[in-house]
């Protein structure tokens, strides 16, 4: 398993934030839903620039909840692009915490997510060819 596996994060950093209050539940933990939109605007982010377009989120696969965050910890998210196709990509994506004070890191949660480029009518377009 992938948590098993992860001492230290993998792919880009895209996105840091800090939990707040408000991003709490009842119990005090920071939810999971809060945590996943940072994960789908991270990756949206990659694939928005792979892309050269307008991404949409088509499909969030594999997401494994490993451990709670709380208010103070910082929230870093990784995307990866693993796959292109014509007009789809498929983005790993990390999401680590650093608790509060401390140099602590741990694994949250991670999934593959999957974008289609689109054009200003929401039709799927061609991924530009990376050239290196």
């Amino acid at each position: 398993m992938l948590e098993n596996q992860l001492k230290e994060p993998s792919g880009e950093l895209t996105i840091r934030v800090i939990a707040m209050p408000s991003n709490t539940n009842a119990a005090g933990d920071v939810f999971g839903g809060w945590v996943m939109s940072q994960m789908d605007l991270a990756a949206g982010s990659a694939a928005g620039i792979r892309a050269r377009s307008k991404t949409v989120t088509v499909a969030i696969d594999g997401v494994s909840f490993l451990a709670p965050m709380s208010v103070g910890d910082e929230l870093s998210v990784y995307t990866d692009v693993l796959k292109v196709g014509r007009t789809s990509m498929t983005i790993n994506v990390q999401a680590w915490r650093r608790v509060r004070q401390s140099t602590e890191r741990q694994l949250v949660t991670h999934g593959k997510f999957v974008f289609v480029a689109v054009d200003e009518n929401s039709r799927p377009v061609a991924i530009p060819v990376e050239t290196q």
